[in-house]
């Protein structure tokens, strides 16, 4: 493991489109998982465990690492195929029960040099129907303990523009505060103007918000711009302020914030 290189304070520039929290974890970076998780396929619980580890195999979230004796007997089924990783090498594994299989869905750590690994068992998110922390549901991957969530009332005024036209406008938005994404703007649908948006089947699920209960492409003459806003009805009860609101990729449209015309990020995020 390399240790945390030292970071530089951004400048206050309100305009930065970098002005938020960097992931801190580094890759290989193991710590228990203070909570039980479970997962279940086909409604037949596969995992269930109190010892799991998080395991950053890249900066931005962990995958959980299960103890062999952790998982239900007789649903891994041995490939018997061997690859090498970067935490050592693995048997690879299907995932079985009543009837439906996962094929390569885990993987066992045989030899790891990573400590506390060996004799692991990291399971692909996919292999598996449903997974929870504690009694709660968790989707897409493992919520990243560093990773802080907020969804904060403001007054600052906030305007979305795309090609000239004015999308949405607000001066009480919701603004969403996550670790490592740009700052999020939430609208009400009040305050939408949906004479350009198009709605679509897009459905997206997010670890800390929820899943999605609509999409919208943005129709501007002729041009088309395809799932640039989104909104939760039903969001986690930690983010219940952006409930029914509307939000937009910053990345994507032009977004004016207190009298600023913000730069767009360059990169592209998840909502």
């Amino acid at each position: 493991m390399t240790p945390l290189e030292s970071t530089v304070p951004r400048p206050h520039d309100a305009a930065d489109p970098a002005r938020y929290p960097a992931m801190v974890a580094r890759v290989n970076q193991v710590e228990p998982v203070p909570r039980r998780i479970r997962g279940f396929l086909a409604d037949e619980l596969i995992v269930d465990t109190v010892r799991a580890l998080y395991v950053w195999e890249w900066a931005n979230y962990p995958q959980y690492y299960i103890p062999f004796e952790d998982i239900r007997p007789g649903a891994l089924v041995d490939e018997e195929h061997v690859q090498q990783t970067r935490r050592g090498p693995v048997r690879l594994h299907s995932v079985e029960a009543r009837g439906i299989r996962r094929d390569r869905s885990a993987r066992v750590l045989t030899d790891s040099p990573v400590e506390g690994l060996t004799g692991m068992v990291r399971l692909e998110w996919t292999g598996l129907d449903r997974w929870f922390e504690e009694d709660e549901e968790v989707f897409v991957h493992p919520r990243n303990p560093y990773v802080r969530v907020d969804a904060l009332r403001s007054t600052r005024p906030v305007r979305v523009e795309l090609d000239g036209v004015v999308l949405a406008q607000s001066a009480s938005p919701v603004m969403v505060f996550e670790t490592g994404l740009p700052t999020r703007y939430y609208i009400a649908r009040t305050e939408v103007n949906f004479e350009y948006l198009v709605e679509t089947g897009t459905i997206t699920e997010c670890p800390y918000k929820g899943t999605t209960s609509g999409y919208w492409s943005i129709q501007v003459g002729e041009a088309v711009y395809n799932d640039l806003a989104w909104s939760y009805d039903f969001p986690t009860r930690q983010l219940s302020p952006v409930a029914g609101m509307i939000a937009f990729y910053n990345e994507k449209v032009d977004i004016v914030l207190d009298g600023t015309r913000l730069d767009r990020p360059k990169t592209h995020f998840f909502n």
